[in-house]
């Protein structure tokens, strides 16, 4: 099998790559050449037991995706993208890349023909949901985006399933919740402040939390991106349907409860790196996103979380990414 990773550099590219090369196999079938690509070159993994390819381009270049594709890559996982908050501040430049790259990657495969079908594997959002909001969306809800982020990946979750129904590729959309707690150094997620408010703390530096702690958001760990990842890439496609894009499931949590989970994990000294400043443009988008969800669709098709409280989400982070010890 032949895995090419679109958006190998950023953080759940890394760590997909990472379960990958740790298993050696996807579902059943091993493992035998990756590709792994993004505007940055990806690091190259030593003493892989499989050849490995690094690619670095802007995949929404014109003509780069057809080079990416022409080996027939058995799995695409399609993880590139701009952040939210960049996309809205840059609007050319969201479209270009959320969009426009994403259409030019489903015509590649689309014109190789000869019966090629891989399995596409994208990387969708909740920011595909505009308020006002029930007080759990479930599968049936209207798309009705708040940012150009969020009209962006709807238009893609559009294409994929037309694309899939007319048998050019056979894709799954996996709408990730918020990813906390993201290791690295903060990035232009309108999101950040769900991670920055807890990961800075537990290195021992100052965080800036930008909302009110009644905020509330739907968190998964990258543990478990991964594994909706993983799943998405072996399940069977048939069992969706036509309805090929699926919210994955979370935990729902306000920004207050985020708080005293930290304190119950770490501390008191801990939880009081976090500053409160308020910062309008971060306010204004996050009263438009999703607070909660059913996710009763993914779940029947076997999408699981492992995250049951914040705490074991902060726990998870201290775990991988910390060597099991944090600040005091």
């Amino acid at each position: 099998m032949h895995i090419l990773v679109l958006g190998a550099a950023g953080m759940v590219g890394r760590k997909l790559t990472e379960r990958l090369l740790r298993d050696g196999r996807l579902g059943n079938r091993e493992i035998s050449r990756m590709t792994l690509h993004d505007v940055v070159a990806p690091t190259k993994p030593a003493d892989a037991a499989m050849p490995i390819t690094v690619v670095t381009s802007d995949f929404a270049d014109p003509g780069t995706a057809a080079p990416l594709v022409a080996h027939r890559p058995d799995v695409i996982f399609h993880l590139a993208a701009i952040v939210s908050g960049e996309a809205e501040l840059d609007f050319d430049k969201g479209y270009r890349i959320n969009l426009d790259g994403t259409r030019m990657l489903f015509d590649a495969i689309r014109l190789i023909g000869g019966g090629y079908k891989p399995r596409v594997v994208f990387t969708s959002s909740i920011a595909v949901f505009g308020a006002p909001f029930p007080d759990a969306i479930g599968d049936e809800f209207f798309h009705t985006p708040l940012l150009s982020y969020g009209t962006q990946k709807a238009i893609d979750e559009l294409l994929l399933a037309d694309y899939s129904r007319r048998g050019f590729m056979d894709g799954i959309g996996i709408r990730l919740p918020t990813v906390c707690i993201r290791p690295g150094l903060p990035n232009k997620a309108a999101s950040g402040f769900f991670s920055n408010i807890l990961r800075e703390p537990l290195a021992g530096k100052e965080a800036v939390l930008p909302v009110s702690e009644d905020v509330r958001h739907w968190h998964a760990s990258p543990r478990s991106a991964v594994g909706f990842l993983i799943h998405a890439a072996t399940m069977d496609s048939a069992a969706a349907g036509a309805r090929r894009n699926l919210t994955m499931p979370g935990l729902s949590a306000t920004v207050g409860e985020q708080i005293a989970a930290l304190k119950r994990v770490a501390g008191d000294k801990v939880a009081a790196r976090i500053k409160r400043e308020p910062d309008p443009f971060i306010m204004g988008i996050v009263d438009g996103w999703p607070r909660n969800f059913e996710a009763r669709r993914a779940r029947q098709l076997g999408f699981t979380t492992a995250e049951q409280t914040f705490d074991d989400i902060i726990r998870i982070h201290i775990e991988d990414e910390l060597g099991g010890k944090f600040v005091a």
